[in-house]
């Protein structure tokens, strides 16, 4: 294994797969694999040693984007790869991501098919692209899992769920907006490799089971709020100017999805559609472009 390769793994240490996860990845890379382990959780999370090689504290909850940037500021390694605290990397994962960076020098970033933990014959995510409500949503989600034989394809952008990235392509300062604290993160960082003519592949052969959300799923209405206002500020990047003209598109569907939660008594996820609203509005004039789009739309289509 290529010693030039570093995990990061932001925890806030609520995810019962931590160590688990741990333990997977050090069964793929060995003593070889540098293993970063980015805590942020208000007490210690408890390890069995061995499984991390790097501990960064940052003394408080900074969100995946934040805590990312932390793990990755500490990393040693030139690829890198990113892995949430519930997913578990299967046999090979590591070695079919490297050897695929490795062969093609304008990929910026590679991911294989994650599969849902409970169920792994149906996928959880083959990368990232973007439907016709500009919303970001996981290709293949819940849908029977491409084999493991099939070959690479170019996706819009990898997930940061599990994915291993080339450091070189990483933008200057930040490479993921800590205003975005957690969700649509990697979209973003998608939006932004993309725009700088970098390239994104599935690779089928390497699987990960994903527990989905272990962490998120305690968070209330403030996962909700962060999904949909993030959804616009990151859009507004992506789309420049045109995303005015698109505005009525994204707002319809955020009606919808609130009217369907007002109906089932959803009140979390109503809360926190009405507070991603009050979120985009105060962030935007930070996202909003007047230009062209990042990416030509021909281009984002595409992969719909």
């Amino acid at each position: 294994m290529n010693p030039n390769i570093s995990a990061i793994v932001p925890t806030l240490g609520r995810s019962p797969l931590l160590v688990p996860c741990l333990e997977a990845l050090r069964r793929e890379g060995g003593a070889d694999l540098e293993i970063v382990v980015v805590d942020q959780g208000s007490e210690p999370a408890s390890l069995p040693p061995g499984l991390a090689d790097r501990l960064v504290r940052p003394g408080n909850n900074l969100g995946f984007a934040g805590g990312t940037n932390a793990g990755i500021a500490a990393a040693a390694g030139e690829l890198l790869a990113l892995v949430n605290d519930d997913v578990l990397v299967e046999p090979g994962w590591l070695a079919a991501l490297a050897g695929t960076l490795a062969a093609d020098p304008g990929v910026a970033a590679v991911q294989g098919v994650n599969l849902l933990l409970d169920d792994i014959s149906l996928a959880d995510g083959c990368g990232i692209t973007w439907n016709r409500w500009w919303q970001a949503v996981q290709i293949g989600h819940a849908l029977p899992a491409p084999p493991a034989g099939g070959g690479t394809r170019e996706v819009f952008g990898v997930s940061a769920t599990a994915a291993l990235f080339r450091r070189s392509a990483f933008p200057a300062g930040d490479v993921f907006d800590p205003r975005l604290g957690s969700y649509y993160e990697d979209v973003d960082l998608a939006v932004r490799l993309r725009a700088a003519g970098w390239q994104a592949l599935l690779v089928p052969a390497a699987r990960a089971r994903h527990a989905g959300s272990a962490t998120g799923r305690t968070l209330g209405s403030r996962r909700w709020r962060l999904i949909h206002g993030n959804r616009h500020l990151v859009a507004a990047r992506l789309l420049g100017r045109s995303y005015w003209t698109h505005l009525p598109r994204l707002v319809l569907r955020d009606l919808v999805d609130l009217g369907r939660a007002l109906l089932t008594g959803e009140g979390a996820l109503a809360a926190g559609i009405a507070g991603g609203w009050g979120r985009a509005a105060r962030l935007l004039p930070g996202f909003a472009r007047r230009g062209a789009p990042a990416v030509p739309l021909q281009d984002v289509v595409r992969f719909r």
